[in-house]
C-alpha cells in the first residue's frame, strides 16, 4: 500500500496490542505507529493505484497504465474477461490514460476536474494531496489520450477555482525496493 518495503502481518484480535508493544519496544525507536493518512501519502508518492479511487470495474490495465499485469500467454491468446477491450486497447491504445501532475495552489483531490490549457475538460483527478517527501502538490487522474505526456501544462479546478498543473512521471518518488542480488 506503500509504496516501502514492508511486512502485513495477520494475528487475532486479542493479541494485537500486545504484538504490537513488542514490534515498538524491540524496535528501539526505529519502527513508529501511523495512520492510513500517512499511508496514503506514501502510496500516492509512490504512483500507486487504490482501488475504488484510482481504478475501478470500468478502468482497464491500459488505462491505468498497469500492462505490466498482463501476461504475455494472456496478450496472445485472449479468453479472459474483459480481453476484447483490453486487446484492442493495447493494439490502438486507450482513450483516456492515468498521468501524475504537479500543481501549484491547494492541493487537487478526488473528482477534481483536470482541464487544457485552453481550459476545457480533459479528464479527472482521482487521488491527490501534498507531497511529505517532495514538499509540494502531487496528485493522479485520468486524462485523454493524446493529452497525457510529461511536461503537457494542465490546470485543475480545487474548490471552485482554477490552478496551475503539469503531467509529470510517476513514481513521484523514486522507489528504494530491497531487490536481492
Amino acid at each position: 500500500y506503500t509504496g516501502e518495503d514492508g511486512f502485513e502481518i495477520s494475528v487475532p484480535s486479542e493479541h494485537a496490542v500486545e504484538l504490537a508493544k513488542a514490534i515498538l519496544e524491540k524496535s528501539e525507536g526505529k519502527v513508529r505507529l501511523t495512520g492510513l493518512g500517512a499511508r496514503d501519502s506514501l502510496r500516492l508518492e509512490a504512483g500507486l493505484c487504490l482501488y475504488g479511487n484510482d481504478m475501478e470495474q470500468h478502468v482497464t490495465p491500459v488505462e491505468a497504465g498497469l500492462t505490466w499485469a498482463i501476461g504475455k500467454r494472456r496478450r496472445a491468446e485472449g479468453g479472459f474477461l474483459g480481453a476484447e477491450v483490453i486487446l484492442k486497447q493495447l493494439a490502438e491504445g486507450p482513450p483516456v490514460r492515468r498521468v501524475g501532475l504537479l500543481s501549484s495552489g491547494p492541493p487537487p483531490r478526488s473528482h477534481s476536474e483536470i482541464l487544457d490549457s485552453a481550459s476545457q475538460p480533459l479528464g479527472e483527478v482521482t487521488s491527490g494531496g501534498f507531497s511529505p517527501c517532495l514538499k509540494k502538490n502531487i496528485a493522479m487522474g485520468y486524462v485523454k489520450s493524446g493529452s497525457h505526456k510529461a511536461g503537457t501544462e494542465l490546470k485543475v479546478i480545487v474548490r471552485g477555482k482554477t490552478y496551475d498543473a503539469v503531467i509529470t512521471k510517476m513514481p513521484f518518488v523514486p522507489t528504494k525496493y530491497y531487490k536481492p542480488s
